[in-house]
């Protein structure tokens, strides 16, 4: 079951929200594919060999292809400019020992943000709550991340699910992005990792994940491990695996930073067709060494159910 908002806290945007929870697993995930407007929108980090982030590449520099055939590009810029982001905090039981530090981590990513980012607080455990809507005051999301209630399960997949929807319908700017802080296994979640992974790729939303897993290497550990890098890698993201919470300040600055220096491409399909196919994209960058380039890895190219 999901919740839009605890008890104590406004109802904010609830009669959306309820209805994106009774939906239920049926429900095709938005699409950022349309046909009349025929572009395919890519937000793409470049990294040097030592893993720095690159920033100062021309167009030029850049070949998209998309299931192995180049694409022209359309669109190419590097400014930074506002976001929609979505923070995703685990409320679980096995956080309650956690909670002041990641509260704070959260907050340092907030301020080392674009100061006009719109952002949005939800805790989960085997609910999801949203404690505070889309908002630049830092205060009020001071007061959302204040909102820990740490008990219960966890319902990840449910928790980013609702997050997606929620960014796709409501967040202003163009790049949307969410960060999830857990850690542990999604033990009671409704959807699966595939539903998730192919709702995010569509939406074009980048995931980043921050995992504060046991080092203990058991089953449970290697699956939480398998589907946060699975979300982020299939959306051009990152998951950060921590070895303390104390390193949860510099790990989101870090995110907050990567956001705000990424290039942005669009192109249109030399493949018209909206057959439902997956087509897979590859992005590659050259300069004077070798680059890397982390981008989302591919598109369902069917019409979109509504506007992104």
């Amino acid at each position: 079951m999901i919740q839009t908002a605890r008890p104590s806290f406004p109802a904010v945007a609830l009669c959306a929200l309820l209805g994106l929870a009774m939906a239920g697993v049926a429900q095709e995930p938005v699409a950022v594919f349309r046909s009349d407007a025929h572009l395919v929108v890519l937000h793409a980090t470049v990294l040097d060999p030592q893993g720095r982030r690159v920033t100062d590449l021309p167009a030029s520099a850049f070949r998209v292809l998309e299931n192995g055939v180049e694409q022209q590009l359309k669109v190419f810029h590097r400014e930074d400019s506002p976001v929609s982001i979505g923070l995703i905090i685990d409320d679980s039981g096995s956080m309650i020992d956690k909670r002041q530090k990641v509260a704070a981590a959260a907050l340092s990513l907030v301020r080392a943000s674009h100061p006009d980012d719109e952002v949005f607080i939800l805790h989960f455990n085997e609910k999801a709550y949203l404690d505070c809507d889309f908002t630049s005051d830092r205060a009020k999301l001071e007061q959302g991340l204040a909102a820990f209630d740490s008990r219960g399960t966890t319902a990840l997949r449910d928790a980013l699910r609702l997050a997606i929807e929620h960014l796709s319908r409501h967040g202003k700017e163009d790049k949307k992005v969410l960060v999830v802080i857990t850690d542990g296994e999604d033990n009671c979640s409704v959807i699966d990792h595939d539903y998730v992974v192919k709702a995010a790729q569509q939406s074009n939303v980048l995931i980043y994940a921050v995992g504060l897993l046991t080092q203990i290497d058991d089953a449970r550990t290697r699956l939480a491990r398998l589907e946060l890098d699975g979300l982020t890698q299939a959306t051009g993201g990152k998951a950060f695996y921590l070895n303390d919470v104390s390193e949860t300040d510099s790990t989101a600055r870090e995110i907050a930073l990567e956001i705000r220096d990424q290039f942005t491409l669009a192109y249109s399909p030399s493949n018209e067709r909206l057959d439902g196919t997956y087509r897979k994209i590859q992005v590659v960058a050259s300069g004077p060494a070798s680059l890397t380039v982390r981008t989302r890895a591919g598109y369902y190219s069917t019409q979109a159910s509504a506007a992104p």
